[in-house]
């Protein structure tokens, strides 16, 4: 089949990293239409903020992941991670193709500690092969993160062939690029960026990327091509910088 693109991007729920907190998640689609990827990971997306919707101008009637799918990502799902007084965020995929299917899975360790979830979905790009997407946002813990790690390991052992293709992207938290020490190695997964680069992409924070938050890791594809998302406008737009890569089963 034709190669397809990849992005994973924590938004920062639609406002700038800089401290100043300006609402810009409009030029957030702008940047996203540009980037033109098949199918977009969404982290921190707003599903409904009661308060904001008062308050912030410009606030979309629809929540935030659609308003960015608008015309160019026609499918999505969105799984709810974190429930407050007014509202609520979360994860989302946004795609070009059909989502067969859908869950999102919860992966919180501890009551004390962020509610944090593993949205799973499933496309037929156009060749007929089934493609898993796995999308993630861990804790800031690495106490957090080892938990949430074997439970994803437990999720695509149990749940997703290993004939099948699979991509696991989003934000790790994982400031040493240590995350990958959790998993089995039977699930046979490899980081896009340390394949075709050597190294982890830094993508946090966003004006000027030092630490490797975010990955893209890949079974059953091949990576041709990884880029991070650096400079205008990323850099004024959330505190990440987005990751973007290329296949072809």
């Amino acid at each position: 089949m034709a190669a397809f693109s990849i992005l994973t991007y924590n938004m920062h729920k639609g406002f700038s990293g800089d401290g100043r907190r300006s609402f810009v998640l409009p030029r957030m689609r702008d940047a996203l239409a540009l980037a033109d990827a098949d199918v977009v990971f969404l982290q921190e997306a707003q599903g409904e903020h009661q308060r904001h919707a008062e308050r912030v101008a410009d606030w979309p009637d629809a929540s935030q992941f659609e308003f960015l799918a608008d015309t160019l990502w026609p499918h999505y799902a969105y799984g709810r991670n974190a429930l407050y007084d007014h509202g609520h965020h979360g994860n989302a995929i946004l795609s070009r193709y059909p989502l067969l299917t859908w869950e999102n899975i919860d992966v919180s360790p501890y009551p004390f500690a962020a509610s944090r979830s593993l949205l799973h979905g499933v496309i037929e790009p156009p060749g007929g092969t089934r493609l898993h997407l796995v999308c993630i946002h861990f804790g800031f813990l690495a106490a957090e993160r080892r938990p949430q790690i074997r439970r994803l390991c437990e999720h695509i052992e149990a749940r997703i062939p290993h004939g099948e293709a699979l991509v696991v992207a989003g934000d790790f938290n994982d400031w040493w690029g240590r995350a990958e020490r959790g998993f089995n190695s039977a699930l046979g997964l490899r980081e896009v960026f340390r394949a075709l680069h050597g190294r982890h992409a830094r993508s946090f924070p966003s004006w000027a990327p030092l630490f490797p938050m975010d990955r893209i890791y890949c079974r059953g594809l091949r990576p041709t091509a990884a880029r991070r998302l650096a400079g205008p406008p990323w850099a004024t737009l959330s505190d990440h910088a987005p990751l973007q890569a290329w296949f072809e089963l």
